[in-house]
């Protein structure tokens, strides 16, 4: 078999499984893993295919979800417009961030993209909107487009499938695209890149709020899901946890987010109903990872297969 057929195939089968995948499994569990995994898949693209390690990237997420819930629940607006309210927001955080940390390199970028997402953290807390350390709570789900009741369990999953694919395809399309190549260019060798008369700042920055603005749909699409926004949405465990999510699955690679951001959700889930110490565990495991795959989970099963530099 060709091997744009086989990846047709397992397109179709994955998608088959994913359609399925409610009636085999607890929704609101599922629903959980493809929030995460598109934040997952948004956080990537930055590090992954433009070599930038944000360590702030809680503060898109975590943000969106409050005004999502805000939006939603204290003014009333339809859960469509809240998505995309929120996915604005995070996205003209994307841009200010940008602006202030894309002209610094490596630890420096990294810091400063700390810095900046503990700024929201403590913005967080103590603005009023955002009932501290209470959250948003009890956040309606309402009817999309006036036509589709997302209360019920199954529509609501379907939705959020359709926005996990759609950030899914833009992410694929990106990296796919002239922009994209520049993007690995730019990872790869930003001083080259600039010598061949690319002017990479704007690229990083484009990235940078495509990025945020990917982990902003996301952040607003757990906040409908779990019908509430909290502090944990911002905090800098999150940033780690999206970090985890990206290299467990293999940083660079399209499914690899995906792929770990349903490991550790799935240990999380399985493990809270156990008396073990579930960060020892996955800390554990991702040691194990990281000694044993290197290139993470796809990217090491990638790096077997014939013809690996077709991703």
């Amino acid at each position: 078999m060709e091997a744009g057929a086989r990846k047709a195939l397992l397109l179709g089968g994955g998608l088959l499984l994913a359609v399925l995948a409610p009636f085999l499994l607890y929704p609101v569990f599922l629903m959980k893993v493809l929030c995460f995994a598109l934040f997952a898949c948004a956080f990537n693209l930055l590090i992954g295919f433009a070599g930038l390690l944000s360590f702030g990237h809680a503060a898109f997420f975590g943000s969106a979800a409050y005004i999502a819930a805000h939006t939603v629940k204290e003014w009333g607006w339809a859960p469509e417009a809240g998505l995309l309210a929120a996915t604005a927001v995070a996205g003209l955080m994307g841009l200010v961030f940008g602006l202030i940390a894309i002209r610094r390199q490596g630890i420096y970028f990294a810091m400063i993209t700390l810095a900046l997402s503990q700024m929201v953290f403590f913005l967080a807390l103590q603005l009023p909107f955002t009932h501290g350390e209470d959250g948003i709570q009890g956040v309606p789900r309402g009817t999309l487009f006036g036509l589709f009741d997302l209360g019920q369990p199954l529509t609501m999953y379907y939705v959020v499938l359709a926005i996990f694919l759609g950030g899914f395809a833009l992410v694929w399309r990106t990296v796919h695209s002239p922009f994209g190549q520049v993007l690995k260019a730019i990872r790869e060798n930003e001083p080259r890149a600039v010598s061949l008369g690319y002017r990479t700042d704007r690229y990083k920055l484009v990235a940078f709020v495509l990025s945020a603005s990917l982990a902003g749909l996301a952040g607003g699409t757990k906040a409908l899901v779990f019908q509430l926004a909290s502090l944990t949405d911002v905090t800098w465990q999150m940033s780690g946890e999206v970090v985890l999510m990206t290299l467990l699955g293999g940083m660079g690679t399209l499914f690899g987010p995906v792929v770990g951001a349903a490991l550790v959700v799935t240990l999380e889930s399985y493990l809270a109903a156990t008396s073990l110490p579930v960060p020892v565990v996955i800390g554990c495991i991702f040691v194990g990872c990281v000694l044993l795959f290197r290139r993470g989970i796809v990217g090491e099963i990638l790096h077997r297969l014939p013809g690996k530099g077709n991703r």
